[in-house]
């Protein structure tokens, strides 16, 4: 039986019954979209089926450095940090990136968790779109550096003078890509074995970076492909001595790493919702008003997309990165680019999202801003041509510039508290405002060769 194959209770136990394997891997994604799990005995995972199992709830109350909220009302000390309910999607089943006949599944956390668990907030804006006759389509792609580097030699380097695996800028390159195919046809490789197949890879403007377009699925599949490539792509370079960074931006003298989301719906007859040949562009009626809801609330919810410190140095002009929520026809310069097309082609192109986001709730911002235009019937501002950096644009799409700033805007935003639930605005806004405090208690190298002799 292949692990694809896997769709129900009774098929994840039959297969792990003929691989006859004694533990399979089990793991869940944090608020900043960092996988959590562990290996599990074949008998707990098979009691876990059927019945859920616990985890404790730290993790959805502390951050990338495993340092602890001290703002979150859902867990904390006060609540002594219990375990929380989980249950596993069999459907999610894999094979595992050279871990021969291992087995790994998804899960995500149910009951009070469920209203702050990323995975799940997503399903809810899935199910909204179900009860607006929509299916969902959609495709990550994500720019990352590789370094000829270890994770102990990039910090005993403190982060700097890091070596890249290639030099100079040279995108779309076939030396690149033929130089180092063998690493190039293991990224393939892996993505086919573990069900996140790669549509297409290159190499990207910069040294040693590289950018992967995921194929695209229904939205819940692609939000699971985006995480878990996201998640592997970092094993697989580590187990070849090399470092992978999907940090939005990791130096000022190379462009930022995108993680653009391309989104369309559909009828549920299979139809195009978004295509209409006798409009102009032919973009529906239903398009229109989805652009105009990502287009509007973009600025409230900007921290489902640009959720770290890191994220607001990537939107900068001239960068390929959007510094203001405008939209374009095929127009690399804007926030959201219009793709004309067939059919099968017609969709919107996220390109606000980084590579630093938790793809679950990029996602989820990026489809319930749409949805809630479409429900509006919302039209969008005038569309950007030519350079959008060089433009002027209306003060309701300038977005925030810090993410304390955005934490704010998400907070007080009515909008995202009747797309998201009051309970997963607070959460995420105290989990960003933590992460800004963070960043304060600390003194930054630029701070250092500005003030330290001379002021």
């Amino acid at each position: 039986m292949n692990a694809r194959d896997v769709k129900t209770i009774d098929d994840a136990k039959k297969i792990i019954t003929e691989r006859k394997i004694t533990h399979v891997k089990v793991g869940l994604f944090d608020n900043d979209g960092v996988m959590r799990g562990k290996y599990m005995s074949k008998s707990k995972f098979f009691s876990s089926l059927e019945h859920g199992f616990a985890f404790c709830d730290v993790v959805l109350g502390w951050d990338v450095k495993d340092q602890l909220y001290d703002n979150a009302q859902y867990t904390g000390w006060h609540t002594g940090y219990p375990d929380a309910p989980v249950r596993i999607i069999p459907e999610s089943c894999r094979d595992v990136l050279d871990e021969d006949g291992m087995l790994l599944f998804i899960a995500e956390f149910t009951e009070d968790a469920e209203k702050v668990c990323p995975r799940a907030t997503l399903r809810r804006v899935l199910q909204l779109a179900d009860k607006m006759e929509f299916n969902v389509q959609a495709a990550f792609e994500y720019e990352f550096f590789l370094f000829n580097e270890t994770p102990h030699s990039a910090r005993e380097k403190g982060f700097s003078n890091l070596e890249t695996i290639t030099p100079d800028w040279f995108g779309y390159s076939m030396i690149r890509n033929s130089t180092y195919s063998g690493l190039y046809k293991s990224i393939l490789a892996m993505g086919e074995k573990m069900d996140f197949p790669i549509e297409s890879i290159h190499s990207e403007t910069g040294p040693g970076v590289i950018e992967a377009a995921i194929t695209v699925d229904h939205a819940i599949n692609a939000a699971d492909k985006a995480a878990l490539f996201k998640t592997y792509m970092k094993v697989l370079a580590q187990k070849n001595d090399l470092l992978a960074t999907f940090m939005a931006k990791w130096s000022n003298d190379y462009p930022g790493q995108s993680g653009h989301i391309h989104i369309s719906l559909q009828n549920k007859d299979g139809s195009s919702a978004f295509f209409e040949a006798n409009n102009d562009l032919n973009m529906s009626d239903i398009q229109r008003h989805f652009l105009a809801g990502q287009q509007r609330l973009m600025p409230e919810i900007l921290c489902m997309i640009a959720p770290t410190i890191n994220s607001y140095s990537r939107m900068v002009p001239g960068f390929w990165a959007p510094t203001e929520a405008t939209w374009g026809v095929e127009n690399r310069t804007t926030a959201l680019r219009l793709i004309k097309g067939s059919e099968k082609s017609q969709r919107v192109e996220y390109r606000i999202g980084a590579a630093d986001a938790n793809p679950y709730l990029a996602l989820a911002a990026a489809l319930a801003s749409g949805l809630y235009g479409i429900a509006q019937q919302w039209e969008p501002f005038d569309q950007v041509i030519g350079n959008a950096y060089d433009q002027q644009h209306p003060q309701e799409l300038q977005l925030p510039h810090t993410l304390w700033e955005a934490a704010q805007r998400f907070k007080a935003s009515n909008a995202a508290r009747e797309m998201f639930g009051n309970e997963f605005v607070d959460h995420f806004t105290a989990s960003r405002e933590w992460e800004e405090r963070e960043f304060r208690k600390h003194v930054t190298d630029w701070e250092l060769n500005r003030y330290f002799e001379i002021i």
